[in-house]
């Protein structure tokens, strides 16, 4: 009976995106100035690229989006629609409006709190496993998470500051996301004062006040030299310290994508309050995805209440009062 209902569900979606080509094909430049918003028209756009399920309630959000991308451009709506299917930056600026990068620091202390326990866990093992065999401690496999739907990086910042906090040296995190707009937030580390608030006190180690705006030589392709200025967030106050950068990385992904962002093999894969936006039939495709990413033994962390449906054969939700844990118990 489910293999039914996945074909059904399948169909729809086929007949959706088959009516999105259509739509992205229609000649709409006679419409002119005359052009009405048609939000059931853009809401089937951003699921044919993304699978984003944009609910009603965020219409007025979708609209604005559309109008600011289009006026940035200088183009009227119409004209927009028209060029999008043919112009991947304007595609992409038009996402990184529509994507809602809202994230905040040590969102979810429990699920960080029980990564950052098992992260030290796995480390206590390989240190007695490469003391015992005589292996060179500082060539053990790093201990990796990958944060998907990374937002800004409050979150992959959060996991980074939580795991130097406790002396957890070999790890690797990396924050994957849709939205150029946002990952460049992320990848500079700088934010607002009102966030760093949220960090505990255990983690304000790895903040400092944003320098300002540093200027360096730049040596051109004729030999002069000039003064460049560094880059900053004008909206930021503070940054995340450069001790964790180097065991930090960035990605654009769609997790809708079967081509994964990394070869590596995860201890753990973080995905919260992001599958709520797709239908439940991609949610399972995306699940699936992630756990062939999951290292055996390691776990798949999602929003308490978040795909409560989902019964894989080769993972096992754990009993634990606070977070929804998955931890994968074989191939």
């Amino acid at each position: 009976m489910n293999h039914h209902i996945q074909q059904d569900n399948n169909s729809i979606y086929r007949a959706e995106v088959t009516l999105v080509e259509t739509l992205l094909q229609e000649d709409v430049t006679a419409i002119g100035d005359d052009y009405a918003f048609d939000a059931r028209q853009w809401q089937r756009y951003i699921e044919y690229e993304i699978g984003f399920i944009l609910p009603s309630i965020q219409c007025n959000w979708l609209e604005n989006s559309v109008n600011q991308t289009a006026s940035t451009h200088g183009v009227t709506t119409a004209q927009l629609w028209q060029q999008l299917p043919h112009n991947d930056v304007l595609r992409q600026q038009l996402l990184d409006k529509v994507l809602i990068h809202e994230s905040r620091f040590f969102r979810h202390q429990p699920s960080i709190e029980f990564i950052t326990e098992y992260a030290l866990q796995h480390q206590r093992l390989q240190l007695t496993d490469d003391k015992t065999s005589d292996h060179d401690i500082s060539a053990s496999k790093p201990f990796r998470i990958w944060s998907v739907g990374c937002a800004s990086g409050q979150e992959t910042w959060s996991l980074a500051m939580s795991l130097a906090s406790k002396q957890v040296g070999n790890y690797k995190i990396l924050g994957t996301d849709m939205s150029e707009q946002a990952l460049a937030t992320a990848r500079l580390g700088q934010y607002p004062a009102r966030q760093q608030s949220l960090i505990p006190s255990s983690c304000q180690q790895f903040v400092q006040p944003l320098l300002p705006k540093t200027v360096t030589n730049v040596v051109d392709s004729n030999g002069a030299t000039t003064n460049k200025s560094a880059v900053n967030n004008s909206h930021a106050d503070w940054q995340i310290t450069p001790t964790l950068k180097s065991q930090v990385r960035f990605a654009l992904h769609n997790i809708m994508d079967k081509k994964l962002p990394t070869a590596h093999l995860q201890q753990v894969i973080v995905c919260q309050n992001m599958l709520l936006y797709f239908r439940k039939f991609d949610q399972r495709d995306i699940l699936a995805r992630l756990s062939e990413k999951c290292a055996l033994g390691g776990y798949i962390i999602l929003a308490p209440g978040e795909a409560l449906f989902w019964r894989p054969s080769n993972m096992r939700r754990i009993a634990h009062p606070q977070i929804n844990a998955w931890q994968k118990i074989s191939a």
